[in-house]
């Protein structure tokens, strides 16, 4: 072979390197921008909010009676147990709705002149609790609040704060978390569009805060709020989504 003609083969082979590596490089980068651009997102929060009103309530009440001898003390708490009773059913709220605890029993110890207990039992002091656990929220509201009524009738009875319920928070979760999310959807739907871009798939979401408050609370909790304090109330989810961008 001439030296032309080796000369020319180099130059040939080289051409055709040059043409490869060109064309790897090219392929290189545009998988690299494809790349870049799949990791290309925008995260959003959403939240949703709710006014509901709860459909249980559960009220609690305690009363005692005490003396020297305890079976005195005892027929004391059954006596003022059938005058409990009989003031529930009289606001609309049969035996079935109502739970009576066991009795309680709390020794009364003497004190010695200085103020000290003694072991010598000087007495004896009876408790119970009535629990009462409706659907009509409003009348518990309203026996809560006229129990009082119990103490003119020589009742030492005390009256506990109602819990008022929703009983199918967790349905309500699920609908909540739902329009949460659809609520960020539109938001980065907006910021897309703003940007001259649009979004793709859903790249991750997280549940945030999910809680339960008063009526036009503004009280925010990272570990959320479950009011049990009043009826009506406000229900609030909120998400964190991040969407690709194309």
């Amino acid at each position: 072979m001439s030296n032309g003609v080796w000369r020319d083969g180099r130059v040939v082979a080289a051409a055709v390197l040059a043409v490869g590596l060109v064309g790897a490089a090219a392929v290189a980068g545009s998988a690299a921008r494809a790349f870049v651009d799949s990791r290309a997102t925008i995260s959003v929060t959403g939240s949703a909010r709710q006014a509901i009103r709860a459909d249980r309530a559960i009220w609690r009440g305690s009363y005692n009676a005490q003396s020297a001898r305890i079976e005195d003390a005892y027929a004391g708490v059954e006596s003022t147990r059938s005058t409990v009773l009989a003031y529930l059913r009289s606001h609309g709220f049969p035996d079935s709705a109502v739970t009576v605890s066991p009795i309680q029993t709390q020794p009364l110890f003497a004190r010695s002149p200085s103020g000290i207990p003694t072991e010598q039992i000087e007495g004896y002091r009876l408790m119970q609790t009535v629990e009462v656990r409706s659907a009509d929220v409003e009348r518990v509201d309203a026996i809560a609040r006229s129990s009082t009524e119990l103490l003119r009738q020589g009742v030492r009875f005390e009256s506990m704060p109602p819990e008022y319920l929703v009983t199918r928070l967790a349905e309500l979760k699920k609908e909540m978390l739902a329009a949460a999310t659809r609520d960020a959807k539109e938001r980065a739907l907006q910021m897309a569009q703003n940007a001259g871009s649009r979004i793709g798939r859903l790249r991750a979401a997280r549940q945030g805060v999910f809680q339960v408050t008063r009526a036009a609370s503004t009280e925010v909790s990272d570990y959320g709020v479950n009011d049990t304090s009043s009826i009506d109330k406000d229900i609030t989810a909120v998400v964190s989504v991040s969407f690709e961008i194309r």
